[in-house]
């Protein structure tokens, strides 16, 4: 039986995939080709950065050095209302997040662990509302938030009416409801046998064990509501309805604003979802790994 030769010393694999030798000239095209691509993924932000501190004459001569520093475009974006759109904007993502991890672990366990007439039928529809753009949306939901049905109540001009419809997100309930089905039945039977009900084994069994999906729908939940435009656009009847990203649009229009102000607004647009992927980094990489290795 032939035996594989072992692997030359001088050669090495890359995170791009390819193979290349080593020595000053691999060294060399490794060092350049990080920083080209330093360069293009990191070059936007700190532009964007360089010229919320910046006072900015030319929209054409965006510098990654200031000349000069100064807090000028943050205190003309605050006296044009970005703190009371920002607010706005924690509001409804705040809320609109937890009731969206509610309704995602309730409705994933009911799939995960139970079985019911039509569960294909449910998880067909649950998985066809991401086949539709929003724009197909915009019209039926605007009618329904105007007169939401048994209840007949006007959601339009309300930050309820913004909170509501991101509550039930397909992508959230079909990665618990995966997660879901990967843990042990085991666990949950033991549990029972102590006479533990679904209420406690979900909140002291699944959902310790769902940390890194959670992890997952966090992230992506809190930038999905984070980032709407549509929503806040078909709700919000006066600016002190506006979100962020919606004022954002308001703030280009403003000639006298300057570019430096839209600039800082941005980048307070921009710094919650950097820091809520911070803080649940670990989580979501966990999330991504989980059942990529069997053992």
């Amino acid at each position: 039986m032939k035996t594989r030769p072992p692997a030359r010393a001088d050669r090495f694999d890359s995170a791009l995939g390819f193979t290349a030798q080593r020595g000053p000239v691999a060294r060399l095209i490794q060092i350049v080709l990080y920083v080209v691509l330093v360069a293009v993924f990191a070059g936007p932000l700190v532009a964007l950065m360089v010229g919320a501190f910046s006072p900015v004459a030319d929209p054409s001569r965006l510098t990654l050095w200031p000349e000069t520093l100064t807090l000028d475009n943050f205190t003309a974006a605050f006296d044009r209302g970005v703190l009371r759109y920002l607010a706005n904007s924690f509001i409804v993502v705040g809320l609109g997040l937890l009731l969206q991890i509610l309704v995602s672990v309730s409705a994933a366990y009911a799939l995960a662990r139970h079985r019911f007439p039509g569960m294909r039928l449910v998880l067909l529809l649950i998985l066809s509302t991401m086949m539709l753009p929003e724009e197909i949306l915009a019209i039926p939901l605007s009618l329904v938030l105007a007169d939401v049905p048994i209840v007949h109540v006007n959601l339009i001009g309300t930050l309820a009416g913004m909170i509501i419809p991101v509550a039930a997100w397909a992508f959230s309930i079909l990665v618990m409801t995966e997660f879901m089905k990967e843990i042990p039945l085991e666990l949950e039977e033991a549990a029972r046998i102590d006479g533990a009900g679904d209420l406690r084994i979900l909140w002291t069994i699944v959902l310790p064990l769902c940390r890194p999906a959670l992890g997952v729908v966090g992230i992506f939940g809190f930038t999905m509501i984070w980032d709407q435009y549509m929503l806040p656009l078909l709700v919000a009847q006066d600016a002190g309805q506006f979100t962020l990203p919606l004022a954002l649009r308001t703030l280009r229009t403003d000639e006298q604003a300057g570019l430096g102000v839209l600039l800082a607004a941005s980048l307070l647009a921009l710094l919650p979802s950097v820091i809520a992927f911070l803080a649940l980094q670990r989580q979501f990489m966990k999330g991504l790994t989980a059942g990529a290795v069997k053992g």
